[in-house]
């Protein structure tokens, strides 16, 4: 039960999403999940570096004193590596276009205490979420996606 809990960077997921509403083409996004962190102290960081440039971001969480800045650092990086593989994108050029940050479950213990007597204790984890977008790359249009090209007698009719 607890081995996957015990560190805060075990569980990590960094995946592309390919859904209607994410544009796969410029857009790149990472999880972090199981993350033991209250949410409302990893949105208090997530919240100084949404919507920033990539370096001006690493920049700000190597010098933010909490605690909660390194988790989100890593998958920062993590997500920026994974633009620059598969869209072939400098990391550079990446923008933070979505940064969220949801509620995970609570990790559940017992401490003993006086008399045999037990004490609960729930440590609560969160969920990050990254979103990496290419600021030099021009999304397609619903024609390019659709059909992989644009004719000019298509848009006038």
């Amino acid at each position: 039960m607890g081995t996957h809990h015990s560190l805060a960077l075990v569980g990590w997921e960094v995946t592309l999403m390919k859904k209607r509403r994410f544009n796969s083409d410029i857009e790149v996004q990472a999880f972090a999940r199981h993350i033991c962190m209250s949410a409302h102290k990893v949105r208090r960081v997530i919240d100084q570096i949404r919507g920033r440039s990539y370096e001006q971001t690493l920049m700000i969480l190597e010098l933010m004193p909490y605690r909660a800045s390194y988790p989100i650092f890593r998958l920062i990086y993590s997500a920026a590596a994974n633009a620059s593989k598969t869209m072939g994108s400098k990391e550079a050029d990446s923008l933070i276009s979505k940064a969220e940050v949801n509620e995970g479950t609570f990790v559940k213990k017992l401490k003993p205490r006086a008399r045999g007597r037990s004490y609960p204790i729930k440590r609560p984890t969160c969920h990050i979420i990254i979103v990496l977008k290419d600021k030099s790359k021009k999304p397609k249009s619903f024609l390019e996606r659709r059909y992989g090209f644009v004719d000019k007698y298509m848009i006038g009719k």
